[in-house]
């Protein structure tokens, strides 16, 4: 399995997956088995909040795990065949753990934002 982390720091797993332009590649075939494979560190234009293309560098992995993104975003992946999974943990070989146990973990939407009062931390306004 070719899991993708969003890492702008190359160290740690960073938020904003639609906009993130830094990513590591592993291939993972069990836990004990996690190996680096690639690093891609993307023009602007190719991060997937701007990328109108057919093919993505990051077309082939399995999984795209990140601290933080949207529905519309998680949507963009399955569409591509991928499984967008936020992580719990900033360490990426915890969050790599976490997915091989617990599986996908997706953005929680279940509050309707356009609500008039509705006030809420969770950065509705600013969709990935």
């Amino acid at each position: 399995m070719k899991i993708a982390v969003t890492s702008q720091n190359f160290k740690t797993v960073t938020n904003h997956a639609g906009k993130a332009r830094r990513f590591i590649v592993y291939d993972v075939t069990s836990p004990d088995n996690i190996i680096e494979i690639e690093r891609h560190d993307l023009a602007p234009e190719m991060a997937f909040h701007n990328f109108n293309g057919e093919m993505h560098p990051i077309d082939g992995i399995d999984v795209l795990i990140s601290a933080s993104f949207g529905e519309g975003f998680a949507r963009k992946m399955a569409q591509r065949g991928i499984k967008a999974s936020i992580a719990q943990t900033s360490n990426i070989t915890n969050a790599i753990f976490d997915f091989i146990d617990n599986g996908q973990r997706l953005p929680i939407m279940s509050i309707d934002h356009n609500v008039g009062s509705h006030k809420c931390n969770c950065n509705c306004a600013s969709a990935d």
